[in-house]
């Protein structure tokens, strides 16, 4: 750098005209100290420290507005911090509750990559429409209360095409935002910053091109060393966790406080929380060393001398995970005692209990794919009409399995809660190529059966599989219409928030002609609907005493007639849920057959498939009540299907004494 002569600076001495007796050196010092301060280096920040002092969090995007203190959260520190170029490290996992502060510290490192250390950043939510919603109510505060990211990203335009939705374009690079469902959007530009948040909501494939983590990383391979991967996610089922997956191969680090009585470090554990039952409020956590009981109130200093600590040796030195619980949450935000309150709450249900342990424990659920006693369904038969829908039953739908040499069919009633009733088996014989096979499967969605308080029921939706000769499926299914009949591809693996996808177009024929997209398929992640099918099969059941005095069945129960026959009942339970080790040892679930056939479990997945199209499990109260004044005798339908469940509505049904098909079913 050149620094001007003594010759090109204003002479020392007062200057005409000046009052405040300052010298023409002092003002020259005054200009080179300017101009030596415009061409000092910003400060070498961490991703915390510039937090710290650029970051504010606004009102519509934060519980607690202000500038962002570390502080805060003194667990995010070192996390955020190994975002920080100057760190080594190139992959950070966080496996976590939820509110805990991950996303906050997210987009600090976005903030920090604009300002400090500009290059090109690919931000991934589970989907595009997630993205869109991220970037307007996370995105755009972050940068429009903060001074310093107000000037380097353009303020978006109409023909400004710098700063859209997904894209923010600033000095030195760009953020990109899309959906882990969107294959474009994650080859989309390579990629120095990777924020690939919430990874277990991820599909499994995007856009079947494969998987969208994989895919996103690949972006990054050509910066070597300089990337930065940081995967985030509250847990879901053992097994099939991509972030349990990754914080297991990582050197698996834990938060270590001290006792505030004795000094020991350890980090927190549920079972280490203990309180009155019934009284949350009395929550305590006790000490693994002197087992003394620790108020709440000493969290904060706990917390601010808290440190990570390694529990294992990581597969890739790279590569960094961290765990953390809701129980480490700050003073002001989940207490220990709403966690006590939210077990307490949780029990008698595994929904409850899996939401608890994967969002407040930051733990992965484990499912009981255990098959159950083929004889013990045997004796829990109840007796009612052969081919009767019974009371409780508000709709009918209806698997389909294709077979070789026949097509085999079970119709379910359903009902609040989804508690469900067989009602009937039908076997036809002859396979996809004997015309009078499709003739009679046609026939059965004609047929109506006779409901208890008098109505008759036709199957409002029949779910058909296509997994054997599909071309004869879709031009069968379009013959009869989509709105009745729902073709179905049954995939390996679990989606609880959405097991069945779809509709896509695919082609089928008719009169012998091809169709382009003639025909709709629905995708259905079987796994989730076996779990659940053996799930309401170890639901305890009321006495015969405790119904007489009103009790009800519980939400889910299945209703087996006396006249199924041990075979179904065999193949109803023909499969067990156990957990394989990859070839890179990793642990995943699979479903494997206990006998060779299993069509009633198979039926009933495509039945609860049609359920779930059909829109039961996402219907309104009002529409239940809806359904229910269809019958004369509403009491009864009530009596017989127990409490109404907060989260399941209803579906359709039919006045007294008419053949219904439900007009209501979507």
């Amino acid at each position: 750098m050149s620094v001007p002569t003594s010759t090109n600076l204003p002479r020392s001495g007062p200057t005409s005209g000046d009052d405040d007796g300052l010298t023409d050196f002092d003002g020259a010092a005054e200009i080179l100290r300017t101009w030596g301060a415009g061409l000092t280096p910003d400060p070498d920040l961490t991703v915390s420290q510039w937090a710290d002092r650029h970051r504010m969090l606004s009102g519509r995007a934060s519980a607690e507005p202000g500038r962002y203190r570390t502080a805060r959260t003194p667990y995010m520190r070192e996390i955020m911090d190994r975002l920080s170029p100057g760190d080594p490290t190139q992959r950070i996992v966080f496996m976590k509750a939820a509110q805990v502060g991950a996303t906050e510290a997210g987009n600090n490192w976005i903030g920090f990559a604009i300002h400090q250390a500009p290059g090109p950043m690919l931000a991934v939510q589970p989907t595009v429409e997630l993205a869109k919603r991220n970037s307007r109510q996370r995105i755009d505060p972050l940068i429009d209360e903060s001074p310093d990211l107000r000037e380097r990203v353009k303020p978006a335009r109409s023909r400004d095409a710098g700063n859209t939705m997904l894209s923010k374009e600033f000095a030195g690079g760009i953020l990109i935002m899309t959906g882990a469902n969107s294959a474009v959007g994650l080859r989309s530009t390579p990629a120095r910053y990777i924020f690939l948040d919430e990874v277990d909501a991820y599909p499994a494939s995007a856009d079947e091109e494969g998987d969208p983590v994989t895919l996103a990383e690949a972006r990054s391979l050509t910066f070597a060393h300089r990337r930065k991967v940081f995967l985030v996610s509250t847990p879901t089922i053992r097994g099939l966790s991509r972030i349990e997956r990754e914080y297991e191969a990582s050197d698996q680090r834990r938060y270590f406080v001290p006792c505030p009585h004795c000094g020991a470090m350890q980090w927190l554990k549920f079972d280490r929380l203990r309180w009155q039952k019934g009284r949350p409020d009395t929550a305590e956590y006790h000490c693994e060393g002197c087992d003394a009981a620790i108020a709440e109130h000493h969290k904060t200093a706990m917390l601010e001398v808290g440190e990570w600590r390694a529990t294992a040796t990581a597969a890739d030195p790279t590569t960094v995970g961290y765990h953390l619980s809701a129980l480490y949450s700050p003073v002001g935000w989940l207490s220990w005692s709403r966690i006590a309150r939210g077990w307490e709450a949780a029990q008698g249900s595994d929904e409850a209990i899996k939401a608890f342990r994967n969002t407040i424990l930051g733990e992965t659920w484990v499912e009981s794919g255990e098959a159950p006693d083929w004889q013990r369904l045997y004796d829990r038969r109840e007796a009612w009409k052969p081919g009767t829908v019974p009371a409780g039953g508000l709709f009918l739908t209806a698997g389909a399995d294709v077979q070789k040499d026949r097509i085999e069919v079970d119709v379910w009633a359903w009902g609040r809660g989804l508690e469900s009733w067989l009602v009937d088996h039908v076997v036809i014989e002859g396979g996809p190529d004997r015309h009078d096979a499709w003739s009679e499967l046609t026939a059965l969605l004609d047929r109506a059966w006779p409901h208890e308080l008098g109505a008759h029921l036709r199957i409002a939706r029949l779910a058909i599989d296509t997994g054997y000769e599909a071309p004869a499926v879709y031009s069968w299914s379009r013959a009869q219409g989509f709105a009745q009949v729902s073709p179905v591809k049954g995939v390996e693996g679990f989606n609880r928030s959405s097991p069945v996808s779809g509709p896509t177009f695919v082609d089928a024929t008719e009169g012998g002609k091809r169709l382009r997209r003639g025909a709709r398929l629905w995708t259905v992640a079987v796994s989730t609907f076996k779990a659940e099918t053996y799930r309401f099969l170890r639901l305890e059941r009321p006495t015969t005493e405790e119904r007489a005095e009103g009790a009800a069945f519980p939400p889910g129960t299945i209703h087996l007639p006396h006249w199924v026959e041990n075979e179904w009942l065999k193949q109803f339970v023909a499969e067990q849920l156990v957990t394989v080790r990859t070839k890179r040892g990793f642990a995943r679930l699979e479903w494997q057959k206990l006998r060779e056939r299993n069509e009633a479990l198979d039926c009933r997945v495509y039945a609860r498939a049609a359920a779930w199209i059909a829109g039961a499990d996402r219907w309104s109260e009002a529409r239940w009540q809806d359904m229910e004044r269809q019958f004369p005798d509403r009491d009864a339908i009530r009596a017989d299907s127990g409490p109404t469940p907060a989260r399941i509505p209803g579906t359709p049904q039919g006045p007294r004494r008419r053949t219904v098909r439900s007009t209501y079913m979507g």
